[in-house]
């Protein structure tokens, strides 16, 4: 089921935005447009569908619209044409009283620099958007209070933003956007601003919470291993274009573009690509005395197990049933990144 349904969405920014409305629908280059009207081409016929319960990634790089982008989908920008729908209602149709009423209760965001109030505490922060939804003065702290907790922030109560590291003000970040429980999150590089080990253990906090809440978010990144990382869906955008969309493994196995390509030449692949992206289906197979291995087994896990027999092929069972097997050059291809028949 699709959560949010962005539908032709162009963004320019300036004065002539007619003009250059007609020189985008004609064809013409960012450059050509600014050159010729001034003004900046954000986004240009974007359309996406972001599937409820998944992290979808959008990456970029800085100008690409990716933030640009995300800020539609709440309203903080709105679109020079196209639509955006939530549950399948059009968010610019909202008034302001049902737009606020969205933004209260539907949605949150996190920011790359925090975006604490720096003269509450943590618990105040967290608190911050059940409070203003007119919830009492205990449910607004034991739900912080859980929060606060989750993501590893007991005993910070009291402390205010200034007194904690940048990774424990990402933590109080992550905390109130959980806390008012919405339908969507919306995360603008969130970790951007973090050390590389702080940076990985809030991706592996934000997954593990991920994991129980199902929660559909959106997420903003330049950073492909994050991407690959996090995402059940990766979008790569160019110049306020959207170049491809795909799972992770595909995006490293079948770039759409030399862009996309530029982006995966270096990535190792033995970590995110799995046994099932590269077998060849088959059902129905006697395992024998072969190696067996499950759908999910990265090539990084696969790569040892080369050695380990003298068939020319490794079985690949899903959840217990044999579905394919994989043939050992077609995986050492695979993971030097050489052409694969």
């Amino acid at each position: 089921m699709q959560k949010i349904h962005i539908n032709q969405v162009t963004k320019i920014f300036g004065q002539q935005t007619d003009k250059a409305q007609k020189m985008v629908k004609a064809g013409a280059s960012k450059s050509e447009i600014f050159s010729e009207t001034g003004c900046t081409v954000g986004l240009r016929n974007v359309s996406l569908e972001i599937p409820e319960g998944q992290i979808f990634v959008i990456m970029g790089l800085s100008g690409s619209g990716k933030s640009t982008l995300i800020r539609h989908v709440n309203r903080l920008i709105e679109p020079t044409e196209g639509e955006i729908l939530v549950d399948g209602e059009d968010v610019l149709q909202k008034n302001e009283e049902a737009l606020r009423d969205f933004r209260r209760n539907n949605i949150s965001m996190v920011f790359q620099h925090f975006g604490l109030l720096p003269h509450k505490t943590v618990l105040e922060n967290v608190g911050y958007g059940l409070k203003i939804r007119g919830l009492s003065k205990e449910a607004v702290r034991s739900e912080a209070e859980k929060w606060i907790d989750t993501v590893g922030l007991n005993g910070y109560n009291d402390v205010r933003p200034g007194q904690l590291s940048g990774g424990m003000r990402q933590r109080v970040g992550l905390a109130r956007a959980f806390a008012t429980n919405p339908d969507i999150l919306l995360m603008d590089e969130p970790f951007g601003a973090l050390d590389p080990l702080i940076r990985r253990d809030m991706q592996d906090q934000l997954l593990e919470i991920q994991s129980n809440l199902k929660k559909t978010v959106l997420f903003i990144t330049h950073d492909l291993d994050e991407a690959l990382k996090l995402g059940n869906q990766i979008a790569i955008i160019k110049d306020g274009e959207v170049i491809q969309v795909d799972t992770p493994e595909d995006l490293i196995l079948n770039p759409a573009t030399d862009y996309v390509r530029s982006f995966t030449r270096d990535i190792n692949r033995g970590k995110f690509v799995k046994a099932s992206s590269i077998m060849v289906k088959e059902e129905g197979i006697d395992p024998g005395s072969h190696i067996v291995v499950d759908s999910s087994t990265t090539l990084s896990d696969l790569l040892p197990l080369v050695f380990k027999d003298n068939s020319d092929h490794i079985l690949v069972a899903d959840e217990g049933v044999m579905c394919g097997k994989i043939n050992k050059r077609t995986l050492m291809a695979t993971f030097n990144d050489s052409s694969v028949n």
